[in-house]
């Protein structure tokens, strides 16, 4: 009875784990989460104050479908002042989440029998997406230091999109300038789009964030998706965007009006103060980060664990040797523990498991001795 669209999709292995962990901690046993891909600090109270501002004024009804004006606005500036990218208000839409602004490209633009490369591991939705739009994905493994992809390889004639996420989930690499130059060449030499999916730009330790729209002949071949989740710690907000040429944007948001209408009203003025305040919190939640993926990479060298170079975002991704799913379902039974199994983010890395320091340091220290003793 259920169509082929969510047919194509299998049920997420990791849900096993997710739903075991809650009930272990309803058992009133002390589990250790590190599955969560989100910001464990506090939204920024003068976006808070924003968003209650604008509901006592009462801007609580319907919006336009691609966003109030004023948020337009102030994300056209911002990927100009921050980017040096130049996207009017016309070639951007505000979404419930940057994940809805993913859903929506992609539904918008692949076809059938379409091929989208996705670099191997990548973030588990992008390929939900695009086998529920019924395109085939093509995973193109990485080079020993993750740093690389021999993309060129995997292109044919029914390639129309290449997807990236930099820095990476679940890596958490930071892709160099030659790779995104490499991309760039691919892209226009095969007539390709790139969407680029830039929402942990700043949240890098190492290297610099650079968008690949801001290369010669990309603005009209990217579709830069980013959201105020993880850079404001606004995840359960829903609020992200997309940036593209006019008529990817406009068929974006004729989708739109057809599903979600358009993203909370309040939640939109909020995020254009996140947006135009003071952003100075950002650094010390940056190099809160940092030093827990410091304690985190130095115990994992002591248990002699390899690891991805995390150069930015919130995970660690390392090989344990075994059957991931197998590894984090006795982790937690044992050791109770929550990690991700890697199956879930592609086809090459089946022994390796996300981590994510999205948490406190002593959950990360005791997550090390539990580690620890469970594969001693």
């Amino acid at each position: 009875m259920t169509s082929r669209r969510v047919n194509a999709v299998a049920p997420s292995a990791t849900l096993r784990i997710s739903e075991a962990a809650k009930k272990l901690k309803r058992e009133g046993k002390a589990v250790v989460d590190m599955s969560v891909g989100e910001p464990d600090f506090p939204t920024p109270s003068f976006i808070i104050e924003a968003a209650y501002k604008a509901m006592k004024e009462g801007k609580v009804f319907y919006t336009p479908t691609k966003g109030i004006p004023e948020l337009l606005e102030a994300i056209s500036w911002k990927l100009k002042e921050e980017n040096g990218l130049d996207f009017s208000a016309d070639n951007i839409i505000v979404t419930p989440g940057a994940k809805y602004a993913i859903f929506e490209a992609i539904m918008c633009l692949i076809d059938e029998g379409d091929e989208v490369i996705l670099l191997d591991p990548s973030w588990v939705t992008y390929e939900a997406c695009i086998l529920m739009a019924g395109g085939k994905v093509v995973w193109v493994p990485h080079t020993e230091d993750f740093k690389d992809a021999p993309v060129e390889e995997f292109i044919t004639s029914k390639t129309k999109m290449i997807i990236f996420n930099s820095p990476s989930n679940p890596l958490g690499v930071v892709y160099p300038e030659s790779f995104l130059k490499k991309l760039r060449d691919l892209a226009i030499d095969h007539d390709l789009l790139i969407m680029s999916d830039e929402i942990y730009e700043k949240i890098i330790f190492e290297g610099r964030h650079e968008s690949i729209a801001s290369l010669d002949g990309m603005l009209e071949r990217t579709i830069l998706i980013n959201g105020l989740s993880k850079t404001y710690s606004m995840t359960g907000w829903r609020i992200g965007y997309a940036a593209a040429r006019g008529d990817i944007i406009k068929a974006m948001a004729r989708m739109q009006s057809h599903s979600v209408s358009h993203p909370t009203s309040f939640v939109q003025y909020a995020a254009v103060e996140a947006i135009k305040g003071d952003q100075s919190f950002i650094d010390d939640m940056v190099a809160e980060f940092k030093a827990r993926r410091d304690i985190l990479m130095e115990g994992l060298d002591k248990l002699g664990i390899r690891y991805a170079p995390p150069q930015g975002a919130f995970y660690v991704f390392m090989d344990v040797g075994e059957d991931s799913l197998d590894f984090c379902e006795r982790f937690l039974k044992e050791s109770y523990v929550a990690t991700t199994p890697g199956a879930a983010f592609g086809k090459s890395y089946n022994t390796w498991v996300r981590v994510s320091y999205a948490t406190s340091r002593e959950n990360i220290r005791e997550m090390l001795n539990r580690l620890d003793n469970f594969m001693g």
